[in-house]
């Protein structure tokens, strides 16, 4: 795992606002692969189109935080704070939410094959569209708190 200071992050993430800003033009997209970012406080953070595949976010609190489109393939979130976050599109391949609060947050169209959701709480989740296919640990219960669409791809055991 890669450290990254609280210092060190505040400036990826100003650089990372400056290149979607410039829609690419100036400051760089956020490269955080396989850092440790576990407890990290990530509340209402633009991460839009970041590259966190294999981030360790354990009990990071991301609350309201926008991942749209974000690769965050393999990424540990174990029991992390995400009520309210944006996930449309995200690449969440094999990704570990287990014990994640989820409440509210959109996953619309997001790629979830393979992830954990065990403990998981989905209640008022957006999930219309998503692909959640070989997911792990999903139940009834938890489709049933949020919604779904005729889009939305459930593994065959539900």
């Amino acid at each position: 795992m890669v450290e990254i200071s609280a210092e060190e992050l505040k400036t990826i993430l100003e650089v990372h606002g400056d290149w979607l800003a410039s829609e690419g033009k100036e400051g760089e997209r956020a490269c955080l692969n396989e850092a440790n970012l576990q407890k990290a406080d990530l509340k209402r953070a633009d991460l839009r189109w970041a590259d966190l595949e294999e981030v360790d976010l354990s009990r990071a609190n991301m609350r309201s935080a926008n991942l749209q489109d974000a690769d965050l393939r393999k990424a540990k979130l174990l029991g992390a704070y995400l009520r309210g976050a944006n996930l449309r599109r995200a690449d969440l391949m094999r990704a570990n939410l287990q014990h994640a609060i989820l409440t509210q947050a959109n996953f619309s169209r997001a790629d979830l094959r393979g992830a954990d959701l065990r403990e998981a709480d989905l209640d008022g989740a957006n999930l219309r569209g998503a692909d959640l296919t070989n997911i792990i640990g999903l139940t009834k219960k938890q489709v049933e708190s949020a919604t779904i669409d005729e889009k939305t791809r459930l593994p065959d055991y539900l």
